[in-house]
């Protein structure tokens, strides 16, 4: 199988052919206008498709089609927003040539207007799909498993990537070139205008049992869904879907000159692409981490229900989910799937199962959250990862009334002078071995009351759902400090991992943040605990570790 790839020693299409590494049947045609790139990634390439750098024009694509006569052509050029007067041209090179087209495009009005070409694709024998990627082929898979429990009629989304993955110039332009213009939507059901990166909504990437995302500032983006996913779902009102780019600093100077282009009637943004390039690619710190979610809200039998899927990547693993999509029409095709004749939107070419299959042996986990009414605090918050809890753990987080748990502890205490002022301030316990405790669990304001009591020596703390910046944390109360708390299950732990703090709602310096390593677990039908509290500067505070037996009654 011959796939010609136009851009492909760029970023997208790089990571295309490096997705198809384990396929010995392909032959790769690495295509673009700079031939010594293409040969370079060429010559870097380790895999067992055979690979051939090819200088390409694509204003001239047609000599090369009938040329070469490869089995698919596959756009990851762009940007699709800027393609002239004829933004076209290669998908009519290829229904002339009768030769299938995919494409990488994020450009909202080239992939809704593809379905133009239909009849002449349907002529020619071939399949012409627009979009092949995340958006929004990931977001309509998902909408349509949700569709499958109610009606849809809100939906928002967001892409988060990682601050060291990587931006090619060309989707900088596309970006930069949209910021303050308008963007074509569906709001209170009408067709209208929203404004390129000077919307904005935050929000956090939390797939149940994993460590999330920091909260995170997304601004709308002029991305296929907007056109393309509504008319899919005849009852949906309202879309937007956002991208939250780090560091937060760069993206707010972006909106500021998104909303003042659109106040003032300013000229595109386009010449600072360059400058947005170069910046947003030397500053990479921070978590090399990323994510995306769809959230919906709908009707199911009369009731407002509200759904949302997270997905999150580690690593090195996460920017090849864009590229994803075309590596599994690839593999369909050489196992003998074909995608039905015809010019469309991709919206339908893959199911969720196919990218969970994609992700299997990757770091990318992805996960549904939906409110379940009467659950306890630990459900709400640790969501399908719930079930996956050692029994004893469950069972002592699952009551929603006054409960009370009593064993044995082993408590130590730091020496320093600091850390035995701040254990005093708190109440934390002498050190001792073979301590007895018990722990009474309090409803309390839609939390509970945590009262730990060490053979006579009582602290309690206040635990809730975290709110706003503090979304899927677990939020605890000490005194006058909260320290929100993110569930992460690894094996048959369930690990407390310090995210923020603040005073009396002030936040606090992240650099000082407690931590210190915390988890409970369960072991011949008890509850076992490891708790460590330890800060900068001060070194280890308190520790107790034990186990514990439900009181009878």
């Amino acid at each position: 199988m011959k796939v010609l790839i136009l851009g492909g020693y760029g970023v997208f299409g790089g990571r295309l052919a490096r997705l198809l590494s384990d396929l010995a049947g392909l032959e790769l045609l690495i295509c673009g206008r700079n031939l010594e790139a293409a040969s370079a990634f060429c010559a870097s390439y380790h895999g067992q498709p055979v690979l051939r750098p090819l200088k390409v024009d694509r204003r001239h694509i047609d000599t090369v089609l009938l040329a070469e006569q490869p089995d698919l052509v596959v756009d990851a050029s762009g940007p699709f927003q800027d393609y002239g007067d004829q933004p076209y041209g290669v998908v009519q090179a290829c229904i002339a040539a009768r030769i299938p087209y995919l494409d990488f495009a994020d450009a909202a009005d080239f992939v809704f207007g593809v379905a133009q070409f239909d009849a002449q694709a349907r002529a020619a024998g071939i399949y012409v799909l627009s979009g092949v990627s995340s958006f929004p082929v990931l977001t309509a898979a998902v909408l349509r498993q949700m569709a499958g429990s109610m009606d849809i009629v809100s939906v928002d989304g967001g892409i988060a990537p990682s601050p060291y993955a990587g931006i090619g110039l060309n989707v900088m332009r596309a970006v930069v070139g949209y910021a303050g213009a308008p963007v074509k939507l569906t709001r209170n059901g009408q067709a209208a205008y929203g404004c390129g990166l000077a919307e904005s909504r935050r929000f956090t990437i939390a797939v149940p049992g994993k460590l999330p995302l920091r909260n995170l500032h997304f601004s709308l983006v002029d991305v296929p869904d907007l056109q393309v996913i509504p008319p899919e779902h005849p009852t949906l009102i309202d879309i937007w879907i956002g991208a939250g780019p780090v560091p937060e600093l760069l993206h707010r100077i972006l909106n500021l000159l998104a909303g003042a282009r659109a106040r003032f009637g300013l000229p595109s943004l386009l010449p600072l692409a360059r400058l947005f390039y170069m910046v947003l690619n030397l500053m990479k710190f921070g978590e090399h981490r990323g994510g995306m979610f769809v959230r919906a809200s709908g009707l199911r039998d009369g009731v407002v229900v509200e759904q949302t899927w997270h997905l999150l990547a580690e690593g090195d693993d996460g920017p090849y989910i864009p590229s994803m999509a075309i590596e599994a029409v690839i593999r369909k095709l050489l196992a003998g799937e074909r995608p039905a004749a015809g010019a469309r939107p991709a919206t339908h070419a893959l199911e969720l199962s196919d990218y969970q299959r994609l992700f299997e042996g990757r770091s990318i986990h992805c996960g549904f959250r939906h409110e379940q009414p009467g659950a306890s605090l630990y459900q709400q918050l640790l969501g399908s990862a719930y079930g996956a809890l050692p029994a004893p753990v469950q069972a002592l987080h699952a009551a929603t009334h006054a409960h009370a748990w009593s064993g044995l502890a082993e408590v130590r205490r730091g020496r320093g002078l600091l850390a035995r002022l701040v254990g005093r301030v708190i109440g934390f316990p002498p050190a001792g071995t073979d301590v007895p405790v018990r722990v009474g669990f309090t409803p309390e304001r839609g939390g509970e009351r945590w009262t730990r009591d060490f053979a006579g020596r009582r602290f309690s703390s206040w635990q809730r759902r975290g709110q706003g910046r503090n979304a899927w944390l677990l939020v605890e109360r000490f005194g006058i400090v909260d320290v929100a708390l993110a569930l992460v299950l690894e094996d048959d732990r369930l690990h407390l991992v310090a995210r923020r703090w603040s005073c009396l709602g002030i936040p606090l310096p992240k650099a000082l943040l407690p931590g210190g390593r915390t988890f409970e677990t369960g072991r011949d039908g008890r509850f076992i605990f490891d708790v460590e509290i330890a800060a900068p500067l001060v070194g280890l505070i308190a520790a107790y570790r034990g186990t514990l037996q439900a009181d009878p009654g």
